[in-house]
């Protein structure tokens, strides 16, 4: 089977294909191979071209609608009230100190911590379970002691929540639908 594919050429030496959120097929290929050749590479990977294409139109398609304005500032506020109270309760109990807290409208992380000990949170935590938003609150905090994700970095989270495992993969099954809807609403 033919694919209507976009190709892009680049010093790279060898060819992929990626289909993009949209659905449209990308074929990243070395400057001078010949497009008899990208096509060719593209029907013989088919199958996988199919099934996540079909994936990827099925879950677009079944995609809760973006979030709307109002919305959004209804859960910047709720964060603005809530999440500072959470940083200053298990920061005490971690002996860290912090900067500035800043609630922004993320669309790929949930939480980050600068080197001066600011840190950032997802207005979109306001839509998860409380022991997930402790969860990110811990792990930023857990920043402000190992900047990295060092095995002692997870040793600092452990030590405040032991089962902090059951709650980053949560987060990441689960949370990544709430991204995606953030993500629609800044592109659309």
């Amino acid at each position: 089977m033919e694919y209507q594919m976009r190709i892009i050429r680049s010093k790279r030496r060898t060819v992929v294909i990626q289909i993009t959120r949209d659905g449209e097929i990308v074929a990243r290929a070395p400057r001078f191979m010949p497009e008899k050749e990208i096509k060719k590479f593209a029907e013989k990977h088919g199958e996988w071209i199919e099934k996540n294409l079909t994936k990827i139109l099925a879950d677009k398609e079944n995609a809760e609608p973006a979030f709307s304005d109002e919305e959004i500032r209804e859960l910047v506020k709720k964060a603005r009230l809530v999440i500072p109270e959470k940083v200053a309760t298990f920061a005490e109990k971690m002996g860290v100190s912090w900067g500035k807290i800043s609630i922004r409208k993320q669309t790929t992380v949930w939480g980050s911590c600068s080197m001066s000990g600011n840190l950032s949170f997802n207005c979109l935590l306001m839509l998860m379970p409380e022991s997930v938003v402790d969860y990110v609150v811990v792990h930023e905090l857990a920043h402000r002691i190992q900047m990295n994700h060092s095995r002692l970095f997870w040793a600092e989270v452990e030590k405040m929540m032991p089962d902090y495992k059951l709650r980053r993969d949560w987060l990441k099954k689960e949370g990544g639908k709430y991204l995606t809807r953030m993500r629609e609403k800044r592109n659309g």
